[in-house]
């Protein structure tokens, strides 16, 4: 199954999820990790979305999917209902990061999160040589055009849950071909993290 699978960190919450584990994917897009999931490890699958068209390719997949904002909380789930809630590649994009995060962790008992590490070399290069907000293969859009409201590094991370005293289970750096294992925080480009309360 994993050979089918194009994204890195797709393959990487691939390997994090339990088989038969129940799913909750925050912001799932058109459906490509859920559907893996589903047919690769038997998942019980749910997602949230809200762009249509995503939608829309979410039920061609044959995934159950609600349209909504993830920054409106979670109110129709209740509490540790699902073994794992997906924030991927969603979090940089959402207004109320606490709360988004705390209602993750208040339906699920894992919480899988990946975001672009906006501390990357290659970030820092273009800022600095170039004086311009960068465009790199992990932030492909202009500053003008993206969906970014929260830039956020590595470090940023890890000291959110610090003073959140969320516990890390896992984090995974990762790079253009693989995982990166010395300073992630210079070096990698996206980052999966795995927490809980």
């Amino acid at each position: 199954m994993k050979s089918t699978m194009k994204r890195l960190d797709d393959q990487v919450i691939y390997g994090i999820v339990a088989s038969g584990a129940s799913v909750l994917d925050l912001g799932c897009g058109s459906g490509d990790l859920l559907s893996l999931l589903v047919q690769g490890k038997q998942v019980k699958a749910q997602g949230v979305e809200l762009n249509n068209d995503a939608i829309h390719a979410c039920v061609e997949k044959g995934l159950s999917v609600f349209h909504s904002d993830i920054d409106s909380g979670l109110p129709y789930y209740p509490e540790q209902s699902f073994d794992y809630v997906i924030l991927n590649q969603s979090l940089q994009e959402v207004k109320g990061v606490e709360t988004v995060i705390s209602e993750a962790l208040r339906v699920g008992k894992k919480v899988i999160i990946g975001f672009p590490n906006f501390a990357h070399i290659e970030s820092r290069i273009l800022m600095f040589f170039g004086g311009r907000a960068p465009i790199s293969s992990s932030l492909p859009y202009s500053w003008y055009s993206t969906p970014n409201l929260r830039f956020l590094s590595i470090k940023d991370f890890r000291d959110f849950c610090r003073i959140k005293h969320y516990k890390i289970l896992e984090a995974h750096y990762l790079g253009l071909r693989g995982e990166i294992h010395i300073l992630p925080n210079l070096f990698a480009l996206n980052a999966i993290f795995v927490i809980t309360k």
